[in-house]
């Protein structure tokens, strides 16, 4: 054996050495003295709190890459970045789902992500009235935690409610506009609403023409469509409909209603002041007669012209025959290019 083999095991075998002398200079536990040393509450109380944090934030790293289902009291729970739904005063679909969670339990967990900024808390994707149900029933919220960009989260969301077709017209339309608010760029905004460009900015359009305490009020009208809410929009552009709205969501009758029939009757209310301020001789001309033999009716959004075709049997074809020519005539003094003729 070499001289420096001899060496280096002379090294290693005075660093064992040293590191036996070490360990058995250390001091002996005594449990019986542990035993006897009493913590102060607060630590303890720390102590658990540290352990119960410990454990969720275990689970909740385990479901984030497993997808596993993690329960999280509501209390610990935020709304996403950006609201989604019109709180109905009157809501019979939510005090079903309370029901039936309570008699069932939650069947579907709801998604969420871990809060970007406070620590120990999470952000809910979707699922915001399964969470306001479990609290309500003061029981814990089954979740999957997911980790999501903001882009991310807010395309989740907008899918679920499409998915589920549980969101309204002006839900979708506010929905769109808040995302633009809060800066998202439209190539995220049309992939959550699953729209194109040109149906998108009308939905922006018209939800613009709309404060939030208005909706608020009447809520989500889930069987009103875009043609409503663009004669309600029109509607309250006049002069002194703003007041009769605010006169109307403030009587008896409003409040005891429906959203559908509180926006049922925040429409007639305008609508018919919208009538009424119309010229004395527009209004003489709405319904006439000639000879007996044609009727014109006109009424708010439509105009209808019957033909009586016993008292005149060839009234109608001539009229049908002239139509598209009249038609033509009309668009040309708007400066329209007439559309191509179709069959009738």
């Amino acid at each position: 054996m070499s001289s420096k083999s001899k060496e280096d095991r002379s090294q290693l075998l005075s660093g064992l050495m040293v590191r036996k002398s070490v360990a058995s200079a250390a001091p002996t536990p005594n449990p019986a003295a542990d035993k006897d040393r009493v913590k102060p509450a607060s630590i303890t109380s720390m102590g658990a709190s540290i352990r119960e944090l410990g454990a969720l934030g275990r689970a909740a790293q385990h479901a984030e890459t497993g997808g596993a289902v993690i329960e999280i009291a509501p209390s610990d729970l935020d709304s996403s970045l950006v609201r989604d739904r019109i709180d109905a005063a009157i809501d019979p679909n939510f005090d079903s789902l309370v029901a039936s969670i309570g008699a069932s339990g939650q069947q579907v967990p709801i998604l969420v992500r871990r809060h970007p900024i406070t620590a120990g808390r999470f952000q809910i994707a979707y699922g915001h009235r399964r969470a306001r149900a479990a609290e309500k029933l003061g029981i814990k919220v089954k979740a999957i935690v997911r980790a999501l960009t903001d882009a991310e989260l807010v395309i989740a969301q907008g899918k679920e409610n499409l998915e589920r077709r549980d969101l309204s017209f002006i839900e979708k339309a506010m929905f769109a506009r808040r995302l633009e608010e809060q800066g998202f760029e439209r190539s995220t905004i049309i992939a959550a609403l699953s729209t194109d460009k040109s149906d998108l900015s009308r939905y922006i359009s018209l939800a613009k023409e709309f404060d939030s305490a208005l909706l608020d009020a009447i809520g989500p009208a889930p069987k009103a469509g875009r043609s409503r809410w663009q004669s309600l929009a029109k509607a309250i552009a006049e002069e002194g409909a703003r007041a009769l709205v605010q006169t109307t969501i403030d009587g008896d009758a409003f409040q005891g209603l429906d959203s559908d029939g509180r926006f049922a009757l925040v429409l007639r209310a305008v609508s018919a002041k919208v009538a009424s301020a119309k010229p004395v001789s527009e209004l003489a001309a709405r319904s006439f007669k000639f000879d007996q033999a044609v009727v014109v009716q006109r009424d708010d959004g439509r105009t209808i012209i019957i033909v009586d075709e016993v008292a005149n049997p060839c009234f109608g074809d001539f009229l049908a025959e002239r139509l598209r020519e009249i038609y033509a005539e009309f668009l040309k003094s708007e400066k329209k290019e007439a559309p191509a003729t179709a069959a009738v």
